[in-house]
């Protein structure tokens, strides 16, 4: 799994590449709990270049979106590939995140729940 973080104004977005399994949910937990440190609520998931999520991966985006969602933020997810989005939807996690088709769509998303701040 590789990921990159790039900081926005009022948000941040990671990117995820490969698979995130039980090892690599690991290191993006870790990179979550650095991006709550630094205040940042406003989470933008590209999925663009993801592979797989196991359980383990979808827990971690679980485990923080209470936390997320008490500091008026969240994650917005986008460019899932049909066998992730399949998966969430399997879980039912697609009715309690937001999945946006393109960037844009989730930039306008991460955008009204900024200003509702």
């Amino acid at each position: 799994m590789n990921l990159k973080i790039t900081e926005e104004k009022n948000y941040s977005e990671l990117t995820l590449d490969g698979e995130l399994d039980a090892a690599s949910s690991l290191q993006v937990d870790t990179v979550i709990n650095e991006l709550l440190k630094k205040k940042v609520f406003t989470l933008l998931i590209n999925c663009q270049k993801l592979e797989y999520i196991s359980s383990a991966g979808l827990g971690v985006f679980i485990s923080h979106r209470e936390h997320l969602k008490n500091q008026k933020g969240g994650f917005v997810f986008f460019g899932m590939n049909e066998k992730v989005k399949n998966i969430f939807e399997i879980v039912g996690l697609d009715k309690i995140m937001s999945i946006k088709s393109t960037r844009d769509e989730g930039v306008t998303l991460i955008e009204t729940i900024v200003k509702q701040k």
